[in-house]
């Protein structure tokens, strides 16, 4: 198990590069809009696009920051108990945050494939297809359950990998 705890970090790694160059072609684009709106010209893609990278890397973002502890936690409560509970607490927490991505990641599928197969596309002139915006929750979703995973599996696996003393 210990591969697969550092295959899902290292997949995590890479969403995470992913999402910060989304991020920044985010505030080019936003950059190059304002730049040219104060010119006087105007396009009507930059908004829809920078929104689209802006919602992808969101999505795909989400298991670096779950490895990371980046997410909202009940790091206070945890505090309050003794070891063995908050030991509990975290694994509870961390099932139900699985079964929460696994659920919102199906409902992402169903979605995407909704729009792929109606041929689904924004309201705006430039018209990009609305389908692979939505991709971006089954499969960041999917990777963020992967990584719960991983969380879920570390405790146990960590008993096991240590000598018995």
């Amino acid at each position: 198990m210990k591969a697969f705890r550092e295959f899902v970090a290292r997949l995590s790694d890479a969403c995470a590069v992913i999402a910060g160059v989304l991020l920044a072609l985010a505030i080019a684009v936003i950059v190059y809009m304002i730049v040219r709106r104060f010119i006087g010209f105007s396009t009507d893609w930059e908004l829809e696009f920078a929104v689209f990278m802006m919602v992808s890397s969101l999505f795909l973002g989400s298991p670096y920051c779950l490895k990371t502890e980046g997410h909202v936690a009940v790091g206070l409560l945890e505090t309050a108990l003794s070891p063995h509970n908050a030991a509990w607490l975290r694994f509870a927490s961390q099932v139900l945050g699985l079964a929460v991505v696994l659920f919102l990641a199906y409902l992402g599928y169903e979605k995407t494939l909704e729009s792929f197969l109606q041929g689904e596309v924004t309201e705006s002139s430039w018209a990009p297809p609305k389908w692979p915006l939505f991709a971006t929750m089954p499969i960041g979703l999917g990777l963020t359950a992967l990584q719960y995973i991983a969380l879920i599996e570390l405790p146990f696996s960590s008993r096991r990998e240590q000598p018995n003393v």
